[in-house]
């Protein structure tokens, strides 16, 4: 049983509004003393002709007492319900202990394609923390959604197509050492490419010889063709590996290349809709009816460029997918690129442009250190994932030398640690990182959260065999409903990353469940409690360790088990 929508039920039964309406109303009250849920009634008083305080207090007198609330009252121009809570109690945490890892989950997207296109790194480029940041977003969000019952289609878009390649098989066949190139491909290739940027400045023709490679590829040209095929693979290989690190899969790699030859429908389109205008010798939309600065279709030479990749990708997976949402994770910078490429969808006839979503986040900041591909001063992943699990397994060997699979453990906690920091905030603030914070096991941080399931873990293990059967009517003091009724807000954390696209409602919710557990832990006995107590107390501990880890795995974070 879910009590909001019991509650709303019982509101709707008074009042002409729709369901999913109330449901959409009803409010937490900033404070417990004021009850469980709050119903506005501002919206009421224009259709009822009477101030909001006096509709409140008309529909409290109508609540009578159940097993679902204890009392109504109106408090100003609110109607606040205090829940039974003994019947709150038994029926969540039955509810948790029943549907284990799938609690919190729902249909709500039943039948409903939503792609995620997330990571899209850039073949013979470093993988740095941007592309961390941005695929740690994605993950999260594609597993919101498929909780809550969504058929989700992970995309990586690879950047692996345009004139960068042009400059990179320059500089491929200027100065690469094959001997680098072997035992650290990224490295190499950036370095060459860094090189090409350097020597362009002081050589402009340089420019022109990557172009002309560009339109060799574009054209096919079996040895052009042949090198770009091998920094793809080289690239694909050592992405691989970060992946893995990561536990990220996906369902398609269809990048830029993928395009190439689906290009040309999309020029027809535009020129049948008389939407191609000439721009000194290139091809434009004019997108001035929108407020926007036209866009550029095909270049003065006649070559495509990634908006023209982009609006072919888009038509592309609505044919293939026939998506309900098409998102695109792409750092908030890009977000005059996709307003762009969403209105020409629809100047193109195409009503589902608006399905279309660009899920922008901030920046990832070092001690002020920005990233640049060009110059080569960038903050490789890999680097920071490696530094991540080192940090952690000092930690283990300092607190805990003799702990069991100490490499495991600190996998699991120092990767929770970067995760966690990433996405506990609006995705669109920048994160300002730094270690100390990331890996305190005392604050609001992934190892904080992962130590509180460890605990619980630890008390159930002590326990022994837990009884099923247990008294739930024994979980009376004010600590334990505050705890359960965080359980209860799950639900809804979940539902509001999916509508806000933002993981970190998950993990505040998440957060706060520790902190209360933390709480209850210690200032309650758990073990030591009379034998009905002990096993109410239990119970409980089980529900919140299935809830913790079920969060933080839609996060994408791994819980240890010891620690």
């Amino acid at each position: 049983m879910d009590f909001k929508t019991e509650i709303a039920k019982k509101i709707g039964k008074q009042i002409d509004m729709e369901h999913d309406k109330i449901m959409g109303l009803i409010e937490i009250p900033p404070q417990t003393n004021m009850g469980d849920y709050a119903f506005p009634c501002f919206q009421l008083a224009k259709v009822m002709r009477k101030s909001p305080n006096m509709i409140a207090a008309e529909l409290s007198g109508k609540v009578q007492p159940d097993g679902i609330v204890e009392k109504a009252e109106a408090a100003g121009g609110y109607l606040n319900f205090f829940v039974n809570r003994k019947e709150y109690i038994r029926q969540l945490i039955g509810e948790i202990l029943l549907k284990g890892g799938e609690y919190g989950s729902s249909e709500d997207g039943k039948g409903k394609n939503v792609i995620v296109e997330f990571s899209s790194v850039n073949v013979a480029k470093p993988f740095h923390v941007g592309h961390l940041f941005n695929t740690m977003l994605g993950n999260a969000l594609e597993k919101v959604y498929r909780h809550s019952g969504y058929n989700t289609i992970k995309i990586n878009h690879l950047g692996d197509w345009g004139t960068q390649f042009g400059k990179q098989i320059s500089a491929y066949k200027r100065w690469v050492n094959e001997e680098a190139l072997g035992k650290e491909p990224i490295n190499e290739l950036f370095r060459i490419y860094v090189k090409f940027h350097e020597e362009a400045e002081k050589n402009p023709a340089l420019e022109d010889e990557a172009r002309a490679y560009f339109r060799k590829l574009e054209e096919g040209d079996p040895e052009v063709t042949e090198l770009w095929q091998k920094f793809k693979e080289l690239s694909l290989g050592e992405f691989g590996k970060l992946y893995e690190a990561l536990n990220v899969e996906f369902d398609s790699y269809a990048g830029e290349s993928f395009y190439s030859d689906k290009m040309d429908e999309v020029v027809i389109l535009l020129r049948d809709k008389n939407l191609l205008k000439d721009s000194e010798g290139a091809k434009i939309v004019d997108l001035g009816q929108f407020n926007l600065p036209p866009i550029l279709i095909l270049k003065s030479d006649g070559a495509t460029i990634y908006a023209t990749r982009d609006l072919a990708a888009a038509i592309y997976r609505k044919r293939t997918y026939d998506f309900y949402k098409n998102i695109y994770v792409v750092g908030g910078t890009q977000s005059l690129h996709f307003n762009q490429i969403f209105s020409t969808l629809g100047l193109m006839g195409f009503d589902w442009s608006k399905d279309c979503v660009h899920i922008g986040h901030g920046l990832v900041k070092f001690a002020d250190k920005k990233l640049s591909t060009r110059k080569g001063d960038v903050v490789f992943a890999k680097d920071v994932i490696d530094e991540a699990i080192h940090k952690t397994m000092e930690i283990i060997e300092n607190k805990n030398p003799n702990l069991e699979k100490k490499k495991e453990v600190a996998r699991k906690v120092g990767m929770g640690a970067l995760i966690y920091t990433f996405l506990k905030n609006n995705r669109e603030k920048d994160v300002v990182f730094n270690w100390e914070d990331a890996l305190n096991f005392d604050g609001d941080s992934g190892p904080y959260v992962q130590y509180t399931y460890v605990r619980g873990r630890s008390i159930l293990r002590k326990a022994g065999d837990v009884s099923d059967s247990a008294d739930l009517s024994y979980l009376s003091t004010e600590d334990e409903f505050q705890l359960v009724k965080l359980m209860g807000a799950f639900k809804d954390s979940v539902r509001e990353a999916v509508e806000r696209y933002e993981p970190f409602v998950v993990i505040r919710n998440v957060t706060e469940i520790a902190k209360a557990y933390n709480k209850f832990y210690n200032t309650h006995p758990i073990l030591n409690a009379d034998d009905n107590v002990r096993n109410a107390r239990l119970q409980l501990t089980k529900a919140v360790g299935i809830v913790i880890k079920t969060g933080l795995g839609l996060i994408g974070v791994d819980t240890p088990e010891n620690m």
